[in-house]
């Protein structure tokens, strides 16, 4: 079988690690819950048929949703077409400031509003998705001179099996996501990362500090009391480590790959956190 693979770069992304989270996911389970989706590397991996995703991130979520509809994609794809012969960086300047006036934007039609997502994230820079207070996107030009905003066989892989299978799109906060899992159910936790120093969490306009570390391992638990799988990956950081000291800890290396400082794109270890 034919698996799609991220159609954005996404921080904190693991198609890089997908071997190593394998090896810790069930053997079987029923529902696939992944509240935080990002670019999707291990849903496209595991193929579920039943899933449920979301992510806060709309103009993402809007991305999958219009990958559901076969004339919407279409349109987006006619789009990204125009975009990469417009490239330039007059143009992404232009394209990156339609989310500053509010009414025009929320007119966009919904493949137009995608469109700009991907382009954006293919070239800007880095391939960074970061927002300001206002929900602005705020990523510089990435100073390419051309862009090749999507791949069409994987975009038609990805779109085939969103749409041939039981995969329910959400954009709520984590907790939400989760409310239906049950016995048997799994769900894989890939929250912004937490950090002793500072780490980039504005994927967002809300931003994801301690407290919703906090909230988000009493939901870990919660799920856990009812028998639901739970996976959970994040840094090794002192109030992760307390936070879920219950559990059980995979130690995994992988490399950060977005960041400004090209001197800190190295190694780090990651923890994979399993109740079972």
């Amino acid at each position: 079988m034919i698996k799609g693979k991220p159609f954005v770069k996404w921080a904190g992304g693991k198609r890089q690690v997908i071997d190593e989270l394998k090896k810790y996911v069930p053997e079987e389970f029923d529902v696939y819950y992944e509240p935080f989706v990002g670019g999707g590397a291990l849903l496209f991996e595991l193929s579920p048929k039943k899933a449920v995703i979301s992510d806060l991130n709309k103009e993402l979520i809007n991305v999958y949703s219009v990958l559901c509809d076969e004339e919407k994609f279409k349109k987006m794809c006619s789009v990204l077409n125009s975009y990469e012969a417009s490239h330039s960086e007059k143009f992404f300047y232009e394209i990156r400031n339609k989310d500053r006036n509010k009414n025009t934007f929320n007119r966009l039609s919904d493949y137009t509003r995608a469109a700009r997502t991907i382009y954006l994230n293919k070239a800007c820079f880095n391939g960074l998705y970061r927002v300001n207070s206002k929900n602005e996107f705020n990523v510089p030009f990435g100073k390419k001179l051309k862009v090749n905003t999507y791949e069409g066989s994987n975009l038609i892989t990805v779109s085939n099996y969103l749409t041939m299978n039981d995969i329910k799109i959400l954009g709520v906060d984590f907790e939400e996501a989760v409310k239906d899992a049950k016995k048997g159910d799994f769900v894989y936790f890939d929250p912004p990362y937490d950090s002793d120093t500072g780490t980039f969490n504005s994927y967002t306009e809300g931003g994801f500090g301690k407290d919703e570390q906090r909230r988000l391992a009493e939901v870990f638990k919660e799920l856990d009391s009812r028998g639901v799988y739970v996976m959970l990956s994040n840094h090794n950081t002192s109030l992760v480590s307390e936070l879920y000291k219950d559990y059980n800890f995979h130690r995994i290396e992988a490399k950060r790959n977005i960041n400004s400082n090209g001197k800190k794109r190295g190694k780090i270890e990651e923890l994979i956190i399993t109740n079972y």
